[in-house]
């Protein structure tokens, strides 16, 4: 039976890329000449410090233009709420989302099944496993998905006959 999967992923290795570029591009410009902002990966969790609101916004600008500059959707990020650091600067995380968690994925699955087309949907961890008798349901169940609102970045990946 064809099948394909739905998955979330971001390549960390192009986010690293784009974080250097980001901090060449700080350097260079004369708006951050003398500013201590910095930009860090540790694991999915990037770290951004800035001196005040103001960069910091500058610094989010230059993270999404980077990132689609990269090919990755800014979609994959989660920004938290800024808090205070040492002296005036401020600090903010920001999570690089991998996977789909389960609200997403019941969601999902229960839309599959209200559109009525003839397909199965299996939630397997992380990702959706969605199989279908002929090759057109499950072209039909990815323009399906592709028309919903939905804010994270998803990959169709091993369609298989």
């Amino acid at each position: 039976m064809p099948s394909f999967d739905i998955v979330s992923k971001t390549d960390l290795a192009e986010v690293d890329n784009a974080l250097g570029n980001i901090q060449r591009e700080i350097e260079t410009r004369f708006d951050f000449k003398g500013s201590k902002c910095s930009l860090t990966r540790k694991d999915e969790t990037l770290t951004l410090l800035a001196d005040d609101q103001l960069k910091m916004k500058q610094m989010h600008e230059l993270l999404k233009t980077h990132l689609t500059r990269r090919k990755l959707d800014a979609g994959c990020l989660e920004f938290k709420d800024p808090e205070k650091a040492s002296g005036d600067s401020v600090r903010q995380t920001i999570i690089v989302k991998q996977g789909i968690d389960k609200d997403l994925a019941k969601k999902l699955v229960k839309d599959l099944k209200d559109s009525k087309l003839k397909v199965q949907v299996a939630i397997q961890g992380d990702e959706l496993r969605v199989t279908g008798k002929q090759r057109d349901d499950l072209q039909a169940a990815i323009a399906f998905i592709k028309g919903l609102k939905i804010e994270l970045p998803l990959q169709y990946i091993n369609f298989r006959d």
